[in-house]
């Protein structure tokens, strides 16, 4: 067991699964990656693993690129620069390279590790944090990787407790009453409830400790098996569950709040309608996520802009913002703006007005449009007196519609309304 005082995450590599298209998002991933989606007001998605690992004190990252890759690669070579080699601090970008053979990309999550085992191998490290780059939350790895140390864990699987009821939408672990995992099954129809819990379930959140000498065999392994769908929640935890030793941490154990009894925030923005929800959750009074907390900040590339810009102040024609927030070089004229979240650079004209509004960077929003309950895609510029959110009939035959009754609007999609009118 290691001494109390020495940190293990300064022998650990944070190995960041970033690949995913994310389909669900419909529209919103034509362009990028998942994890390079905009997220609440100046960041992105995969910012949120990363700066995780940053603020546990994890100094060594890679991220595995595969999908539209560009601008994630972009956001992080700028954002993400601020390693310095000769401190020991590394952070790779792994696009799929064809690194076995010609014809041989990502083929599954596992796989884009086992593809990179001499890069890793350089870090000489004893342990490696697998993250999914494409949810939302504030996590300490060092208290998981404590805890997998002084379980004597062959992996050590990050939970949530989720009712027994939504438990289906996941990958979901029965445990024992000491929490070593006994079962693990995608997705079940049944789900197995907790010893303690019975209507409550341990859903896998996609992040996984491993010891590297151990894990690199696994993957040395798995790559000679035919009948393997290289990736971890299908192959390599249901193999160590099998023949290891699989331990679940809980969440609740680790998660980073920024008062007293708050909930354990973690959110899969992977639909329009669930990213909707967690940009406008951040407009209310006491956001269960707080992007304010200076004692664990979500850092990224913070482009150079002005302030914030409100003005007129006439009857109809007053720039406000109320329970909003609202990004640098944004210039509110004369647009009432409610309950909505503008990124960098919006710039909204007169007699305008956004209610419950998610609004990606530089988009322009000219005169008179009535714009609610909508996420308007980067650089978009919404013409003249545009209303949408009111008559979910008329939105349809241009917009995107969500089953909560969210309209996503992209560039695109104007374009098509414009031509046809």
């Amino acid at each position: 067991m290691m001494p109390s005082r020495t940190r293990l995450s300064s022998r650990t590599m944070a190995f960041i699964l970033a690949g995913g298209r994310g389909s669900r998002l419909k529209e919103l991933t034509d362009h990028r990656a998942k994890p390079a989606v905009y997220f609440g007001g100046k960041t992105r998605i995969i910012d949120f693993a990363l700066s995780n690992a940053l603020n546990s004190g994890i100094r060594k990252m890679a991220v595995a690129t595969q999908y539209k890759a560009h601008s994630l690669i972009r956001h992080c070579q700028r954002g993400w620069n601020f390693f310095r080699a000769e401190r020991n601090e590394y952070l790779d970008i792994l696009p799929a390279s064809q690194r076995v053979d010609e014809t041989h990309w990502y083929e599954g999550t596992a796989d884009a590790v086992y593809q990179n085992i001499d890069i890793v191998d350089s870090y000489d490290i004893d342990y490696v944090v697998i993250l999914a780059g494409d949810h939302i939350y504030k996590m300490d790895y060092e208290v998981m990787l404590r805890e997998h140390v002084e379980n004597g864990a062959d992996v050590t699987v990050g939970c949530m407790t989720v009712p027994r009821a939504e438990a289906s939408a996941f990958g979901v672990m029965a445990v024992n009453h000491s929490g070593r995992i006994t079962e693990f099954v995608e997705k079940p129809a049944d789900p197995p409830g907790l010893p303690d819990q019975p209507d409550s379930s341990l859903a896998s959140m996609g992040i996984y400790v491993f010891r590297w000498k151990f894990l690199r065999q696994l993957l040395m392994d798995d790559a000679n098996d035919p009948n393997s769908h290289r990736d971890f929640g299908g192959d390599i935890i249901p193999n160590v569950v099998r023949n290891g030793k699989a331990m679940a941490h809980r969440f609740e154990d680790s998660c980073v709040r920024h008062r007293t009894g708050a909930p354990a925030y973690w959110r899969d923005v992977g639909t329009v309608d669930a990213f909707w929800k967690a940009n406008i959750d951040l407009t209310d009074f006491d956001p269960d996520l707080d992007l304010w907390d200076r004692n664990w900040p979500i850092w990224t590339y913070s482009e150079s802009v002005p302030p914030a810009k409100f003005i007129h102040n006439e009857e109809s024609r007053r720039g406000l913002a109320l329970s909003s927030l609202v990004s640098g070089g944004c210039i509110i004229s004369g647009t009432e703006v409610r309950n909505s979240l503008l990124f960098t650079g919006v710039h909204s004209n007169s007699w305008s007005s956004l209610d419950h509004a998610v609004v990606l960077p530089y988009v322009t929003i000219m005169r008179h449009a009535r714009l609610s309950k909508v996420v308007i895609d980067r650089g978009v510029t919404i013409p003249e007196g545009l209303v949408v959110g009111e008559n979910p009939d008329e939105d349809r035959k241009w917009f995107r519609v969500t089953e909560g009754g969210v309209t996503l609007i992209t560039q695109p999609m104007l374009d098509r309304r414009a031509g046809a009118q």
